[in-house]
């Protein structure tokens, strides 16, 4: 495991909350030259720790849309079961986000649909799918609360 000092955990802070920032602007915030900045910005990508860059992209801007969080238990608990319920849920793109959990439920699910129909119809297609689906509990988003611009660095670091 990478060992970080202050520095790495400020250009990972940083950089979680503004990932269009200029390389220069980064070195500035964080008190090195571009260079070393540079070195440690590799360093950590190398290491796996900075795993890409994106956007956030807002979907109203699409139109309407619904977000749906799904809670799913699964028939049996074989590592073949979860292995195919994984899998499964890889094709739709709608699903954006699966967690696997421990405790009452198997999966937590972050669903993005056109509409309340089109979700019912990927759950619909899941359950037909046979891939050990036995119940789902679907929890539809009303608004947002609170949206993370950046990540607790300084709380999951070792020393923090």
């Amino acid at each position: 495991m990478l060992r970080l000092d202050a520095r790495d955990l400020e250009i990972l802070r940083t950089l979680s909350a503004e990932g269009r920032i200029t390389k220069a602007e980064l070195a500035a915030r964080v008190g090195l030259s571009p260079t070393p900045c540079w070195e440690r910005l590799k360093k950590l990508e190398k290491a796996g720790i900075i795993e890409g860059y994106g956007a956030r992209i807002s979907l109203r801007a699409f139109g309407a849309h619904v977000t749906v969080f799904v809670a799913v238990e699964l028939d049996t608990h074989k590592a073949s079961d979860f292995r195919v319920f994984e899998e499964a849920v890889q094709a739709h793109e709608e699903i954006t986000w699966v967690w696997a959990l421990g405790g009452g439920f198997d999966y937590l699910m972050q669903v993005i649909a056109r509409d309340i129909d089109a979700y019912q119809r990927l759950i619909d297609h899941l359950l037909e799918a046979r891939i050990g689906l036995s119940r789902y509990y679907t929890y539809i988003v009303t608004k947002r609360v609170k949206e993370a611009h950046g990540l607790p660095i300084s709380l999951l670091a070792q020393d923090g």
